[in-house]
């Protein structure tokens, strides 16, 4: 229900942008382009994410510390084995993605790999398998999908076309600017809804996988002082929600409509966490 209440509201969103840009005929072909799109989502979204960040997928040979605790972590969350790909970046960061956990997969940064402790690294994929447990990955990745595709087409818009045609209502340049900046905006606040609360769940849940709080709370810290300094390469606006932590944390003007609670926050509940646990 939630996958497709996203679908309407983003096939919605592109009828207004059609019918902003070419009246009736715009909304009309935005309709067609909007089901189409949310078709060729379902299905396709995953790829399209790993491809964007040439995410390289690796087994028990190529990987065999970072398979292993996947494969441990996936039977003691009950769940079929996701594949796992591995992303060139010098910036730590992971996300899952997927349409169910029958067809899942789990990505993870070179730096993420390499600066980590295993029990840490063990935290973040707890993390991210308890997204695919929760169903939560097909939700965020059409999102991803759908929210990059809505970005374009506004610019798209007002590059070719401004608003409205002969006879109908006038081309105004400055509602073409706010319709430009505006629907983006838009997808980003449904991304920001759709992502947040489950972080929160996310986070309790890699807990219980991994065995102990603290040390996704100390991964969550050491991933979100990189991130503070450096955007990962490649990131978008449009992926941003997939990440266990923002890629854009240190841009100011990026985290008024962040698609992730406080870190702080995150951190203050998974301590609680281990100490209801019994961990120091």
């Amino acid at each position: 229900m939630k996958t497709a209440f996203l679908m309407a509201l983003m096939t919605a969103l592109l009828m207004l942008l059609g019918d902003f840009f070419g009246g009736l005929r715009g909304m009309t072909v935005m309709l067609f382009v909007g089901v189409a799109m949310n078709f060729f989502a379902y299905w396709n979204s995953d790829k399209m994410v790993l491809a964007h960040y040439d995410a390289q997928q690796v087994d028990r040979n190529s990987a065999p510390e970072l398979y292993g605790i996947v494969e441990k972590l996936a039977k003691k969350a009950n769940i079929p084995m996701p594949n796992v790909y591995i992303i060139n970046s010098p910036v730590p960061n992971a996300f899952a993605t997927g349409r169910n956990p029958e067809h899942a997969a789990v990505a993870v940064n070179t730096a993420l790999a390499d600066m980590l402790t295993k029990e840490e690294l063990a935290g973040v994929l707890g993390h991210e398998l308890s997204h695919i447990m929760h169903h939560d990955i097909l939700v965020s990745t059409i999102a991803a999908s759908m929210a990059g595709a809505i970005s374009t087409i506004a610019q798209w818009g007002m590059f070719f076309g401004g608003g409205r045609d002969e006879d109908g209502e006038s081309r105004n340049p400055i509602a073409s600017i706010l319709v430009m900046i505006l629907a983006p905006l838009a997808a980003m606040l449904i991304q920001m809804a759709v992502s947040r609360s489950r972080e929160y769940m996310a986070d309790k849940s890699g807990g219980e996988l991994c065995g102990n709080p603290n040390a996704l709370a100390d991964a969550l810290l050491k991933i979100e002082a990189y991130a503070e300094r450096r955007v990962m390469p490649g990131a978008t606006e449009a992926t941003a929600h997939m990440f266990i932590i923002n890629p854009f944390a240190g841009v100011d003007a990026k985290q008024l409509f962040s698609t992730h609670p406080a870190t702080e926050e995150r951190v203050q509940l998974l301590r609680e966490q281990a100490r209801k646990m019994g961990i120091r």
